[in-house]
């Protein structure tokens, strides 16, 4: 079905052949901007940016396809492991457990508190968060502890705000569960859900809650390399954040969701209800203070990182692979940030003007970082761009380079208050 690249043909004479599932101008522009041509998934291509789907099939054993070393595809085999919500929490849970195991200080926890069990203090990034139906009677012990608190029930395999809905009692979740194993509803019995604690103390401004989207690429876990996009975005809802009981199901208020927001009345389509990252930290420097909102960020890059090797172990980290993940994350009025969820297929529709811009320097800058200097896919290629093909990309971790460093710096005499191999970059 898939067609394939030779790898006999010398660089200089090769041209590059790509195709894509996506018909989006963000993304056929960028290729043939380089002087790539289109083809078909029957023909011979080097480069393709897949649909998840598309992706699973060809590495399924069933497609018997092998990839050849001048191709290159968009995603992992097996990521759902970071971008399934109930996926994501159970390897964040696995990590930390594995850490405690060792003994290693990041996963140390708090002194329990009368309001809950002891929190880890430097892994606590994700919600309290449980598995529906499996983790039913574990959620309710929970529950009862903080009967006043509100949770959130997402489906495990949708995107986009679809079947999202809040719950504040026992009895709306219960009732839920009953409507859900009636005859009308068989599909909604068999999907698992997570049910999460609701962030109720966002972060706002204007009086209004948004999250961050920001642009996580990835292109090998095992070392893990990977890089963050200077230029994501707040994304805002267009009615002003309300706790009251009355507005729980009132999606305007708590979903930042734009396929969500872009209904509503209040929506604006100039600038789409996004605010810049720039814009935010400007913006948080002058209310809060410079210090404070580096100390976010640097709380936020140590977030992506530990989520990333939290799922490392059993990501499929195949050569001919490379991910952009879109990365949701909120804020709350303490500045704390936490994960909320991970995409495998972020959006690439714009939306105004300043987001398509946006989308076509975040592929040319994908393209740049994960290409060798010539352009052309070539799995043996080390993946250590030069500093200039990184464009708006800030190199997060790489495990390789950093290994490299201890390496040199053991090999050097011992001098005081040496960098240990700790850093992130």
């Amino acid at each position: 079905m898939y067609g394939r690249a030779g790898n006999t043909v010398p660089h200089e004479r090769m041209r590059v052949s790509f195709c894509t599932d996506l018909d989006k101008s963000v993304l056929v522009n960028n290729f043939e901007k380089r002087g790539w041509t289109q083809v078909s998934p029957d023909d011979d291509w080097n480069f393709y940016w897949a649909s998840v789907q598309t992706c699973r099939n060809i590495f399924s054993v069933d497609s018997g396809y092998r990839m050849h070393d001048n191709q290159m595809i968009n995603h992992f085999p097996n990521h759902y492991e970071l971008s399934r919500k109930d996926l994501l929490v159970k390897n964040i849970k696995r990590y930390r457990k594995d850490l405690e195991r060792e003994g290693n200080p990041l996963a140390e926890r708090s002194e329990p508190t009368a309001a809950g069990a002891p929190r880890y203090v430097y892994l606590d990034f994700v919600p309290i968060t449980f598995v529906l139906p499996a983790d039913y009677n574990m959620f309710v012990e929970e529950y009862r502890k903080n009967p006043q608190s509100t949770w959130i029930m997402k489906p495990c395999g949708k995107s986009q705000g679809a079947g999202i809905f809040l719950i504040n009692k026992l009895s709306k979740l219960k009732r839920w569960s009953r409507e859900a194993k009636g005859p009308f509803h068989q599909q909604l019995s068999k999907e698992s859900y997570v049910i999460s604690k609701y962030i109720d103390n966002p972060l706002l401004i204007g009086g209004k809650k948004f999250d961050l989207r920001l642009y996580v690429l990835v292109t090998s876990f095992r070392p893990l390399k990977a890089y963050l996009f200077k230029q994501g975005f707040c994304r805002f809802c267009t009615v002003k954040y309300d706790t009251s009981v009355t507005e729980l199901d009132n999606m305007y208020v708590h979903l930042t969701n734009v396929s969500v927001q872009k209904h509503g009345g209040e929506y604006n389509n100039l600038h789409g209800g996004k605010w810049s990252v720039q814009n935010l930290a400007l913006y948080l420097e002058g209310t809060r203070g410079k210090e404070v909102t580096d100390r976010l960020f640097g709380s936020i890059a140590w977030l992506i990182v530990h989520s990333l090797r939290a799922v490392a172990p059993v990501m499929a980290s195949d050569r001919h692979c490379f991910e952009c993940y879109g990365y949701d994350i909120i804020i709350d009025n303490n500045l704390k940030p936490w994960l909320v969820e991970v995409n495998a297929s972020p959006s690439l529709t714009s939306t105004t003007v300043t987001d398509r811009i946006l989308k076509y320097k975040l592929i040319d800058n994908i393209l740049s970082v994960v290409l060798p200097p010539d352009g052309v896919p070539d799995v043996r290629w080390n993946k250590i761009p030069s500093a200039d093909a990184l464009g708006n990309f800030d190199l997060l971790l790489d495990e390789e380079l950093a290994a490299q460093e201890e390496q040199a710096q053991n090999a050097q005499p011992s001098t005081k208050g040496r960098g240990g191999g700790n850093r992130w970059k």
